[in-house]
Parts: C-alpha cells; structure tokens; sequence
C-alpha cells in the first residue's frame, strides 16, 4: 500500500469490535442449552467465543462441527433464538460513539465488515440508529467469500467510495488482522472484544494494538492527516 495515502474510512467487525454482543447471544446459547436439555454455561465462558458466531458457540456448548448432520438445525435454531433477545443488551463499547462522531465531523467515512448474517447485521443496527450513519455495511451473506478473504473488504471501500489502501479495519479476531491485511488496509486489533486467554493477539501481526476503543480518535486523526504510514501518537 501507498503508506503516504490519507486515511479516507474506518472500517469495523461488528461482534466483539464496535458492538458488544455478548450478553444476547450468550443468552440464546443457554436457551438452547435448556431446550436441549443441557445447563447452561456462565457468561464468563461464552463471552470469549461470541465473535466466532453461530459456529464457535455451537463448538463451546455442544462440540459440534459445521460437518455435524446436526449442525444446521442446530444453528438455524440458535438465530432465531438469538433474534429473539438481540436487541435487548447490545450496545456500543464504551468510547465507539465518540470514535463515531469523531469520523463524521471530520470526513471520515465509517463503515462495518462482519460475517454475521444480513438480516441480523441491519436489525441490530438499525435499532442502534447505526445503519443509516454508515458509509457501508457488508454481511457474511452479501458475497461468497467471507472474512478472512479480502474481498469483503475490497466491497465495503467500493461501497464508501474510496480505495482500499486508504481504509484501516479494526477487529478483535485473527480473520479480522488476516482480511484486512490482505486487502492491503492498515490493521488495528480490538483487544476490548472477544478475545480467548488462550489466544495470543500479538501473532496476528496487526499494525497496532488497543485496549480501549476511544484510544483510536488519536490514531485515526494521525493517519487523516499525515498518512497512513505515520505512527506518531
């Protein structure tokens, strides 16, 4: 990428990055614990699988493999008890609306990459009052390849208009740091999501590493105004 290039657009993963989550889908999961006649498992267990979707919580709570005869039923089941309850705890993380604001006074496009299904995607944004904001949002269903392929990425910066090597994308998942370095973008990991103590975030090779979401106003503003290739803080 041409590191001299402004930042035009801050791409995000939505489970786990700009929103949390995990209270509703680990809300669903017990529910289908309960109805399958198992316990249900403690947030605190959960929550580190929830950015993995469907396919991680259904790993955590039944050992199931999407190459489980089961594994679409099981799955299909999950959703439509998740849509259930998706609106009722999830939020923005502590800091994402003044990242948000900072975007939008400052002519910077924002946008969303997840692999969460459409339909789910824009119902709890629009609920948020996110969905109109965005410059772009690209679901796991909008294309045949999903994230850690770069082409959603390449899609989203089409969407918002602007080249991908002038976007960076902020994510809490290997697939997130892989996707966006492929597409060329500049990386940032989300070490507020959902992210495993068994997992080792330094090994995905993101660009730079955050605690907290309103750490990313100052990099942001750096890479607006001197380029993409600046680490200044």
């Amino acid at each position: 990428m041409n590191s001299a290039l402004p930042l035009q657009c801050v791409l995000f993963d939505l489970d786990g990055t700009l929103l949390d989550t995990s209270q509703d889908m680990a809300k669903a999961l017990n529910q289908l614990l309960v109805e399958r006649g198992r316990k249900p498992l403690p947030y605190e267990a959960i929550r580190p699988q929830v950015s993995h979707g469907a396919r991680g919580l259904l790993k955590l709570g039944f050992d199931m493999e999407p190459s489980d005869p089961a594994f679409t039923t099981f799955r299909d089941r999950y959703l439509a008890l998740y849509e259930q309850c998706m609106i009722e705890e999830t939020t923005l993380f502590a800091g994402l609306d003044q990242v948000l604001h900072y975007c939008e006074q400052n002519d910077l496009r924002w946008g969303v990459v997840t692999n969460k299904p459409g339909y789910l995607t824009r119902a709890v944004m629009e609920h948020l009052r996110l969905w109109q904001r965005a410059a772009c949002v690209v679901a796991g269903d909008c294309l045949p390849q999903r994230k850690p392929d770069p082409a959603p990425m390449f899609h989203a910066a089409q969407m918002a208009g602007v080249d991908a090597a002038t976007c960076c994308y902020v994510g809490d998942a290997e697939r997130d740091i892989e996707a966006g370095r492929r597409a060329g973008m500049r990386t940032v990991c989300a070490l507020w999501g959902f992210i495993d103590e068994g997992e080792d975030p330094q090994r995905w090779q993101a660009d730079h590493y955050l605690e907290r979401a309103d750490q990313l106003i100052d990099l942001i503003s750096n890479w607006h105004r001197n380029g993409l290739g600046s680490v200044e803080l």
